[in-house]
This record gives C-alpha cells, structure tokens and sequence, in this order.
C-alpha cells in the first residue's frame, strides 16, 4: 500500500505499452493537470511516460512537459535523463534542449515557457504532465509565483565587496525579513537579495507570501516516496549507465567550451570537470559525484515532504495506480494547509532565492 493507501502494482506498466489491457483509463482530467515529484533516479520520467501511454491508448492526448533545470540545456544529454529520442518521438516532450549549455536560464524565463507550453497542450485538447525534480521550478510553476526581475549593474557592484559578512550587515538593514530567512554564510542568496533590493527599490522579501504558503493548485500533484537504500542503489547503477553512454565525453566536449555558472554545477559533470582540470582522479570524481547526488536527493526528498497537497505512493509508482490517484484528486478540492512550524524557517531559507 502507498501513503495514501493505494495499493502499488508492478513496475512493467511503467514501460510496457501492452501491460494491464483490461484496465483502460477514463478520460484524463484535463483542467487539472498531473505533477509527478520526487528526488533523482526515482523514476518520475519513466512513470510519467507509462501514465501517458495508458491515455494515449485510450484514444485521448497526453504530452510530457519537464521542469528540470538542467535539462533545457542542448548538449547535456547523458547525465540529465532526458528521455530518449524514441520515447520523445512517441511521446511529445516540452521544456527540453532549450539553450545552449554557455547561457544562463532562469526560474523566471523556465515558468514563462512552462506556462506557454501547457496553453498549446490545452489548446489540442490533451492531458500535460509535468515531471520535476527541481523543487523551485515545480512551486513556480504551479503556484504562479511572482519572481524578482534581474539587476545586472547592481549585482556587479555587490559582487565587487568579498566580505559576506558585510554584505549580511546591509540585507539586515534594507530588509531584515530577507536577512532573517537567510543564512549569513549563503553569499548567493544574500547577493540575490541585495540585488534585487538595491535594484528594484523594493524589499526582496515583498515578492508574494513565501513557499511556507500552500495554497490550493489546479493541479494534482503525485510524489515518489523512497526508500534510502533503494534510491542510492539506483544513483550508483544510473551513474554507472551514464557513465557507460559516454558522460566523460560529453564533459570533455563542454569543458573545450563555455559554459554558464548554472550548467557547470550540474550533477556529475560538475565533478568529471574537476578531473579533467587534473585536479582529481577519475575515482575520485566518481566518488565525490555520487556523494553529492545522494545528499542532492535527500534534499528533493525533504523539500516534496512539506508540501501537503501531494499524494505519495511508494517508488518506482505504478501507472494504472498514479492515473487512478490523479483521477480521484481532480474531483476533490484541495485543502490550504500550512507547514508545521519546525518546517517554516527551512521552507523560507529555500524560497529566499526566488525573493518569497
């Protein structure tokens, strides 16, 4: 049984077309489209591809949309799991090699594209379905969150002072509600909120009610549920796969070249650019990747958790039971519930890069 107490089939619905014939969904919800949430390697993209194909063979529309901040990126192809050529041949996916790995791309520009993409999928009358590990981008994207423009001459100015210590003491003077979601070490998120204040002449913290605010979504949200063992059983076999379909290869392709400050950081590569530039060994890179994969999807894990508005059903899900939960849901309303309050002050560190 999953946490909501369905219970959990086998995982051949989840890329067998012909699995489960008897059990043909209804018509898909159209006016409430489905999120499928959880951490890396869980196996959201391939159970979004099962569900679709359930109501593709059903006779309705069904189209994938990611929200995966390093998949936009063309060029980055082995160690993001993007679907495969085949399965976006038979499936149509959106959000996916969008820009080059030498430009930056933001939350701001990903939910722009998300909100068009999901517009044309209504527009043909078919199901979306939304598949994000990138917990900001979800939140954006199905809450309609108001981001904070960018301030290019103001953030060069800021960069220029090296103490973050007196960086924190003026965010504590201009908007002590920002300075107070923020840790006085995260020099990223301090920067991004200086910018925006200085910039904008409005409070970083004025920028809607925060990601401690849950409210109801036209959306049903679905979320794999892990366990540890299991999952970092699947990072270490995922990353062997990538590894085998030429990862290094493609990191020695991108480190040849520019590449924005966003894609560098991206899991894996990040590590293999590392040892390219002589600075560790291959073991080493493989080792120190997949450490930080792992705490990167204890991370997503905690993120999804707080979110009460989503159904979890144990990983790797089951097709015909994700569809049947997303029906179920679609016809119910959603409650506004708000976090414990042990889970507010992570909740308001996570959402302060956004300026919520």
């Amino acid at each position: 049984m999953d946490m909501a107490g369905f219970p959990v089939g086998s995982a051949a619905e989840l890329t067998d077309p012909s699995a489960s014939e008897s059990a043909v969904p209804a018509e898909p919800c159209l006016a409430r489209p489905l999120v499928i949430v959880g951490p890396t390697a869980a196996g959201k993209s391939q159970l979004a591809l099962g569900v679709a194909r359930l109501i593709r063979r059903a006779g309705h529309g069904a189209e994938i949309v990611s929200l995966d901040s390093m998949q936009v990126y063309a060029g980055m192809d082995a160690g993001t799991a993007k679907a495969t050529p085949d399965e976006r041949d038979e499936i149509p996916h959106h959000l996916i090699d969008l820009v080059a790995p030498s430009e930056e791309f933001t939350v701001a520009q990903l939910q722009r594209r998300a909100v068009a993409a999901l517009e044309d999928i209504r527009g043909r009358n078919a199901a979306a379905l939304l598949v994000g590990g990138t917990g900001l981008y979800v939140r954006a994207v199905i809450d309609d969150l108001r981001i904070p423009g960018r301030y290019p001459e103001a953030r060069a100015e800021l960069e220029a002072e090296p103490d973050d210590a007196s960086l924190y003491r003026r965010l504590c003077e201009l908007d002590p509600v920002a300075a107070e979601r923020i840790e006085p070490t995260n020099r990223r998120r301090i920067l991004r909120a200086l910018e925006v204040t200085v910039g904008s002449g409005r409070k970083f913290s004025s920028h809607g009610p925060g990601l401690s605010h849950y409210p109801p979504a036209s959306f049903v949200q679905v979320g794999l549920k892990c366990d540890r063992r299991w999952l970092d059983e699947r990072i270490e076999r995922r990353f062997e796969q990538q590894l085998a379909g030429g990862l290094l290869e493609e990191a020695k392709v991108l480190a040849a070249g520019q590449i924005s400050r966003s894609a560098s950081q991206a899991l894996g590569y990040k590590e293999l650019f590392g040892h390219l530039n002589g600075e560790t060994t291959l073991d080493e890179a493989v080792a120190s990747a997949l450490s930080r994969i792992r705490r990167f999807a204890r991370r997503q894990q905690r993120w999804f958790l707080r979110d009460p508005r989503i159904h979890w059903v144990e990983a790797p899900g089951c097709a015909r039971t994700v569809h049947s939960l997303w029906q179920s849901a679609a016809e119910s309303p959603v409650p506004d519930r708000r976090p414990r309050e042990r889970d507010r002050g992570a909740q308001q560190r996570a959402g302060a890069s956004l300026g919520l």
